[in-house]
């Protein structure tokens, strides 16, 4: 997907490590984030376009909601849902309008997503704050969907 550029942990590792390494491959642009703790443990991904180090996890969530045009989530644990929410609180109380997208690969994300549908059926939170949340299986169709949302806001 050309003129996409990635911004994501900065590790060397793991699926983000893998997703960054194919970007890189492509000729495309990644930006990585990454806290000084996790550069002295060794885990920079050292060949990155640019690697950014902070102090703090909540300094590297920060720079990424700063730097990004959207956020995509992929399957992943507990670092991948604390930087989901805080997206989605940032854009709940309005500190942004970005979109988020859910990778949904083999409905990794299925149990996610019925808990936002449920939490929109008792009011917790609103149709807009739902509708921001873009959801597909597929990652080209995620990217055109972030892509068309982007256009029209």
């Amino acid at each position: 997907m050309a003129g996409i550029r990635v911004i994501y942990g900065g590790v060397r590792t793991g699926l983000m490590g893998s997703l960054a390494d194919s970007a890189l491959e492509s000729g495309g642009s990644v930006i990585g984030v990454l806290p000084e703790l996790l550069v002295e443990q060794g885990l920079a991904h050292e060949g990155l376009t640019e690697l950014r180090i902070v102090h703090s996890l909540a300094e590297r969530k920060s720079m990424m909601l700063a730097l990004s045009d959207a956020t995509i989530i992929l399957p992943g644990g507990v670092g991948t849902q604390d930087e989901f929410w805080e997206v989605l609180a940032a854009a709940q109380l309005g500190y942004h309008t970005k979109p988020c997208g859910i990778l949904n690969v083999a409905g990794y994300y299925d149990s996610l997503l019925r808990f936002m549908d449920g939490a929109l059926a008792e009011g917790f939170v609103s149709a807009n704050d739902r509708q921001n949340i873009l959801v597909s299986a597929d990652p080209a169709q995620l990217v055109m969907v972030l892509s068309q949302a982007l256009v029209s806001r």
